[in-house]
């Protein structure tokens, strides 16, 4: 019985992917705050030196064909105004693997002293693998059983407006609403699209005292038919090594989060998520681990760590 509760909500989970719904369909992260380059291009080289992220997610632990994430990101500026990244993302759901790579360019100006604001634009493709061989453990002789592969362009813009201690960033990473396959108009049998995403994020760092800071954010993602995604988060650190925080998604999840700057070149994190939804009764949580890597000196010559 467990087993078939189980089969229909991943069936189920499906149906909102695949079925042509509109629904909330990019990857989602705790640890956003520290994988915006993924969302908004115009994040790229704002942190003054070249940065490196990878990061990898298991959503829904114990479900049957629960999401998987696997992303790789990383940008540099090329000099004071212009900043340039690449970003490859793996998301795997059932019997679908999706896969997108991105290349993204940044500009900035000035609007005083401390304050910059950026704009950026990105472009690559979108490759979704769909394979119907999965769902079919009953009949492996069903007509109907298919391997498909088909690719879109994406296009996104974005922009950044950030100084030392606060960001805000507006970005829709991907303008086209494109069908990735319809197997048979005439049977109905199933088809796919990518519906446009937009993503609000701010942050501030609050300077408690010498060796400890304390950096709330907050998340916002729309996309038309689906409720308004609202991710809050609030996190401290110490000595600017260590990072202990929480995080809340509304209707859906509470994190623990925790990061270590190792050097001055490497942090890692980690993210537990504990579903706050009927899915609790049904998997053991959701698991997040990042590494960043950075290496360059900064764009003014002078250290200026990032907290964001």
């Amino acid at each position: 019985m467990k087993y078939i509760i189980k089969s229909v909500i991943v069936v189920a989970l499906l149906l909102l992917s695949i079925q042509g719904m509109q629904a909330q369909q990019d990857s989602q992260y705790t640890q956003y705050m520290y994988n915006t380059a993924t969302v908004n291009p115009a994040y790229a080289g704002s942190r003054e030196v070249l940065s490196i992220l990878a990061l990898y997610r298991s959503q829904w632990v114990g479900l049957d064909g629960a999401p998987e994430v696997l992303n790789f990101s990383g940008h540099t500026p090329v000099n004071e105004k212009v900043g340039l990244g690449l970003s490859f993302t793996n998301d795997r759901i059932g019997p679908t693997s999706e896969t997108t790579a991105v290349a993204d360019f940044s500009y900035t100006i000035m609007l005083g002293a401390a304050t910059k604001l950026s704009f950026g634009v990105k472009a690559g493709g979108n490759f979704l693998d769909v394979n119907m061989n999965e769902l079919n453990e009953f009949n492996v002789n069903d007509p109907l059983s298919f391997n498909h592969t088909l690719s879109s362009p994406v296009i996104g813009a974005g922009t950044y407006l950030h100084t030392d201690n606060w960001y805000v960033g507006l970005s829709i990473p991907n303008f086209l609403t494109s069908k990735h396959y319809d197997i048979d108009s005439d049977l109905k049998i199933s088809e796919a699209s990518e519906e446009m995403h937009a993503y609000l994020i701010a942050g501030y760092v609050f300077n408690l005292n010498p060796n400890l800071k304390f950096k709330p954010a907050v998340l916002t993602k729309a996309v038309y038919g689906s409720p308004l995604a609202l991710d809050l988060s609030a996190n401290f650190l110490f000595h600017e090594k260590l990072t202990l925080g929480a995080a809340y998604r509304l209707d859906a999840a509470v994190s623990g989060m925790a990061g270590f700057q190792v050097n001055e070149n490497i942090m890692i994190g980690y993210a537990y998520d504990y579903e706050t939804s009927e899915l609790s009764n049904y998997n053991d949580g959701s698991h997040e681990i990042f590494l960043r890597f950075e290496l360059g000196t900064r764009v003014r010559g002078v250290v200026n760590p990032r907290f964001f």
